[in-house]
């Protein structure tokens, strides 16, 4: 096992895609050492930025990384096995194309993390930021297999473009989730911002708190008791199940909490 802490914090974004199991395999500390990162504009050694310790313990991740990683960027990114263990913040792109392996962190992930991800899990004990899961600006390729479970709340642009896998959220999440969400299912236990699943054209996203207005391209269908949303986990209803988004003639499925919602009552009388 690797260890990773940094030497200082840093004030310039730190650019890591090295910090990643399967670059990591193979090599010595001193290759490890040598391996090329980026802060700001300046070309420089992992080591450089970084203390690293190796720990010979096979049932411990592959690395860890301690401390205040705020700035530093795309951990973990197209990692295909392995696991890494994140004891602090870390910075934006994390897992970013991974497809395969696990990561853990002990805090707060920014903007991206498990952007265009391909496999694998992605475990956030506090919040991520904004686009989680979602791909860049101008891009259509979105989450397509794998899990993500964050324990704080998210950002807005959740699972934009989603084609497959699992998010679950345990607590707030912000508007436009779903944005162009095409399959998958996103699980928010607490309250959702507004545009929830804007031209989505299929996929599943349930919201077990409260949600202030329903875009009025989407059509009530039914009420279930509870849902799905993997082969471990259901949700407990009762939901309105809408369906939409019409606008993009679109067959996604909207579960919204009938409990914490009385002001939807109304569509009730279209069922």
């Amino acid at each position: 096992m690797i260890a990773l802490t940094p030497l200082r914090q840093f004030q310039f974004p730190v650019i890591a895609e090295c910090i990643n199991p399967d670059v990591f395999q193979g090599k010595s500390v001193a290759e490890i050492a040598a391996l090329n990162i980026w802060e700001g504009n300046k070309k420089k050694k992992l080591d450089d930025l970084f203390k690293i310790e190796e720990t010979p313990a096979a049932e411990t991740p592959n690395i860890t990384l301690n401390g205040d990683a705020s700035e530093v960027r795309r951990v973990g990114r197209g990692m295909k096995n392995g696991e890494i263990v994140v004891n602090g913040n870390v910075g934006m792109h994390l897992g970013e194309k991974m497809s395969g392996g696990k990561i853990t962190v002990q805090g707060d992930a920014a903007g991206w993390a498990g952007s265009e991800m391909k496999g694998g899990f992605i475990e956030i004990l506090g919040n991520a930021g904004d686009y989680l899961a979602s791909p860049y600006r101008g891009s259509s390729v979105g989450m397509n297999k794998g899990k993500i479970i964050v324990h704080g709340n998210v950002g807005s642009d959740v699972a934009v473009f989603m084609k497959d896998g699992v998010i679950k959220v345990h607590g707030n999440g912000g508007p436009f989730l779903g944005f162009r969400m095409r399959g998958g299912t996103v699980h928010v236990e607490k309250n959702i911002g507004n545009r929830v699943g804007a031209c989505m054209t299929g996929g599943k996203i349930v919201v077990s708190g409260f949600l202030e207005e329903m875009l009025p391209t989407f059509t009530i269908d039914s009420v279930k008791d509870k849902v799905k949303i993997d082969e471990d986990d259901k949700a407990n209803g009762p939901f309105y199940v809408f369906l939409g988004d019409l606008a993009e003639l679109g067959n996604g499925k909207l579960f919204i909490s009938k409990t914490a919602n009385h002001h939807l009552n109304h569509y009730e009388k279209f069922l």
